[in-house]
């Protein structure tokens, strides 16, 4: 029996880990709180739940020891540590996260120690690449190129668990959620780099179609000129990738994002009420007048939505805070785990667009779409926690397998693994649905 270590017990290992025991692998699922992890088995009679923090070098050594593979569901900050113990002891494993440049520097040690340490394998990133990558290929082994690439994700509730001012409830990370809103953005426009510095992300938005959920708001992620290599697009003269959220929330972030209010740095909270922390973290000045000196601040009518919100979120309460030491994101973090959390029987919804301009020999072009939206199950698994750990748990089984072979650090853009995970997926229900319009039939030419 293939043994499976599980690292991490969060918001979506449920769905990957039950694949796996079904599947027949033996897994041990290690947290720092054991409870954690023996709430996901249920009492299993595969699998066995560990205590296990991550400065413990030894607890991890035994722990990989007794594994064929292991998965990281950690934060992205850990899996260099995990992975180059799973080098040592050469031992396949599974993230579903980034490839970080401390990672992508551990390729050739993989090749060396003949294991594939496979990243990118969730939703986004991991489901973008590979249904991105079906089309892309298609087109090319038609004879075509891609001249316009345009991909973008959000994780959001479902119309009918819409139920709050900010559009949004958090089935991952918050602190992961808001510290995205700093990063810096880059993509390609008609032959031109764009470049968006952290402070004006949110000021590059604009409105996209999503069919099934209507218009959304879109803006840059991350870095999308990367793309043009991984996805073999040296064609295309534009490429982007973007997040989608409801009406409103840009305009919102952007003041917010900017604030302080996600400032990272440790300060003294003893004795504050929420509105004496907002005042001294916005206005530097008192509770009294609040929403007039936001407003000032941010250079808004007081009547702005983004102030209505941080009303709404408890920030000019009397309330004491329920820290004493603490940064201003541990505030909001706190606040908005409580107050912006999916209650029981709500269904969050994973929306994924693509887009592609296509061209052909002979001058034929089309516009294809591939379009995702798989909602979450009332009373059961998450759309986001199905969308992350089944592609995981399914790579898992394919290299345990061998029906996924090769050495060093990889993502899911070749065919030979995105073909059996895409049709596994869609066995699960999610699936893309794909139209194709003829450039000329649509101009009326």
């Amino acid at each position: 029996m293939k043994k499976v270590l599980l690292l991490g017990a969060g918001l979506v290992a449920r769905p990957g880990l039950r694949y796996l025991l079904e599947k027949g692998f033996f897994v041990t699922v290690a947290d720092q709180v054991e409870s954690k992890a023996a709430a996901l088995l249920q009492g299993h009679s595969k699998g066995r739940a560990r205590a296990w923090t991550t400065d413990d070098k030894k607890g991890l050594k035994d722990l990989v020891r007794d594994a064929d593979l292991v998965i990281s569901l950690l934060p992205a900050a850990f899996h260099v540590l995990i992975a180059e113990e799973c080098i040592a002891q050469k031992k396949f494993m599974v993230t579903a996260s980034y490839v970080s440049p401390a990672m992508r520097a551990l390729d050739a040690k993989a090749k060396e120690a003949g294991i594939l340490i496979l990243n990118e394998i969730g939703v986004d990133p991991g489901i973008d690449h590979m249904s991105a990558m079906k089309v892309i290929d298609r087109v090319k082994a038609s004879g075509g190129k891609v001249t316009s690439f345009k991909s973008y994700c959000g994780g959001l509730p479902a119309p009918d668990a819409n139920t709050n001012p900010w559009g949004y409830k958090f089935s991952w990370s918050p602190r992961g959620v808001l510290t995205a809103g700093k990063n810096s953005a880059r993509y390609l426009k008609d032959d031109v780099q764009v470049d968006i510095p952290g402070p004006g992300l949110f000021g590059d938005m604009h409105l996209l179609n999503v069919p099934g959920l209507g218009e959304l708001e879109a803006y840059p992620n991350r870095d999308s000129m990367s793309y043009i290599e991984i996805y073999g697009l040296r064609d295309a003269k534009t490429v982007f990738r973007g997040t989608l959220r409801y009406k409103g929330w840009c305009a919102a972030m952007k003041k917010i994002v900017n604030s302080g209010l996600l400032d990272d740095k440790e300060r003294d909270l003893k004795g504050l009420t929420y509105a004496d922390f907002t005042a001294a973290v916005l206005t530097g000045g008192k509770p009294a007048g609040l929403r007039a000196d936001i407003a000032a601040k941010f250079g808004v009518p007081e009547t702005f939505h983004g102030i209505n919100w941080l009303e709404w979120l408890g920030l000019f309460g009397d309330e004491k805070l329920p820290l004493e030491k603490g940064s201003p994101l541990d505030v909001m973090v706190a606040r908005m785990v409580e107050k912006m959390s999916y209650a029981e029987g709500e269904r969050d919804t994973l929306a994924m667009h693509h887009e592609f301009i296509a061209e052909y020999p002979g001058g034929r072009g089309e516009k294809l779409t591939s379009t995702l939206v798989d909602f979450g199950i009332p009373h059961g698994d998450t759309s986001m926690a199905r969308t992350v750990s089944l592609p995981v748990a399914i790579a898992t089984r394919l290299i345990l397998e061998g029906g996924i072979t090769g050495t060093g650090v990889q993502i899911p853009v070749s065919p030979v693994i995105y073909e059996p995970l895409l049709k596994e997926l869609e066995e699960n229900g999610i699936h893309f649905k794909e139209t194709a319009v003829n450039l000329a039939a649509a101009a009326g030419k």
